[in-house]
């Protein structure tokens, strides 16, 4: 693919920390609501993973919640 002005590029590369503070700025305006995962340490090596939902009002709520999960353990959707 040849380059062109304001075309699209066949390279890939991370965002550095400028374009990932544009992205989630302009992601905020377009959907002005967020899902987002964690792990939570809740005591002894016994870690949650919870999925906390902002929607447009900016309301905060938690979605989902996996137990029995350590610090190790891989977030995933659910």
């Amino acid at each position: 693919m040849s380059k062109m002005t304001g075309g699209i590029s066949d390279k890939e590369e991370p965002a550095n920390a400028e374009i990932q503070a544009l992205v989630e700025e302009v992601k905020d305006q377009i959907t002005g609501k967020m899902n987002a995962s964690f792990n939570i340490h809740v005591g002894n090596d016994q870690c949650i993973h919870a999925r906390i939902y902002k929607n447009l009002q900016r309301e905060v709520s938690v979605h989902s919640i996996e137990e029995n999960k350590t610090k190790e353990d891989p977030i995933n959707y659910f």
